[in-house]
């Protein structure tokens, strides 16, 4: 029976696709939680695993033991030690929280994020979805780089799960959906430029225009300047950039900072 078992857990990369979503853990406190995760996600043909700045590093001896022999997820999980990093070649970015932050968003349920994940899937866009803290959650500068918020509709009384509990609802909802959705996207234009931006891509655009912003003076109050910068870069999370448009949004910074010391971006005010 034994032997079984382990000819049943080697054929379970076969179900496994890489295009499905990535789950992001950021700062997990116990190696055991990753284990489990690790063991959802098998369950559900999950394989691409980030970490970022786990607690004291990690616990390899207690996540495997915990995962039930969910290995292979765990060997290919890779490090990270930000959350800009651990998304950066992502197009579509989800982030799990129950509490309210002051930020607006899309509100999606797991259901509603696997038809999009699987049909952007068929585009050869990649997803994924972000776990923050057991007790605490996402930073608010997490979140932030979150297209829309991901919300497990559960009893209002007790709704609190576990990372794996979580992380085990929405892998299913995305392991059921994935042959049964039919993409609803306008066909993608041509060229590479037509493609959604990456997180990378924006993250670059967003520093480039803080830096611009900070240059102006409009970022001077320093008390104010974290809210402020990520109510700037909520903004435009709301709006599915194609690389195209942020290469657009950048020269269009650049022109205005031209301008702004006296170059050809200056107008004429004579």
């Amino acid at each position: 029976m034994a032997g079984t078992d382990r000819r049943r857990k080697s054929e379970a990369a076969d179900f496994c696709r890489e295009d499905a979503p990535a789950i992001i853990l950021v700062e997990p406190q116990l190696g055991e939680n990753i284990g489990m995760v690790a063991r959802a996600m098998l369950n559900c043909g999950l394989i691409d695993l980030r970490i970022v700045n786990p607690r004291e590093g990690w616990d390899r001896d207690k996540a495997e033991k915990s995962s039930s022999g969910a290995t292979m997820v765990l060997e290919r999980a890779r490090f990270y030690t930000s959350t800009a990093d651990a998304v950066a070649d992502l197009e579509i970015v989800y982030a799990t929280t129950a509490r309210p932050r002051d930020m607006v968003k899309p509100m999606v349920t797991p259901r509603q994020a696997a038809t999009e994940s699987v049909e952007l899937a068929t585009r050869k866009l990649k997803t994924g979805v972000l776990f923050g803290k057991e007790a605490k959650g996402l930073h608010n500068d997490d979140v932030a780089l979150a297209d829309a918020i991901l919300h497990l509709p559960l009893n209002p009384a007790f709704a609190s799960l576990n990372l794996a509990q979580a992380v085990l609802l929405i892998g299913y909802e995305w392991f059921t959906m994935n042959d049964e959705t039919e993409g609803r996207y306008i066909p993608q234009g041509r060229g590479k430029a037509a493609r959604p931006a990456t997180k990378d891509e924006v993250i670059g655009f967003y520093e480039h225009l803080e830096r611009e912003l900070d240059a102006s003076g409009f970022l001077r109050v320093e008390a104010k300047r974290p809210s402020m910068v990520r109510n700037i870069r909520n903004i435009f999370a709301r709006i599915d950039l194609t690389l195209q448009e942020v290469q657009t949004l950048r020269g269009i910074v650049a022109f205005l900072a031209n301008g702004r010391s006296g170059g050809p971006g200056k107008k004429d005010q004579d």
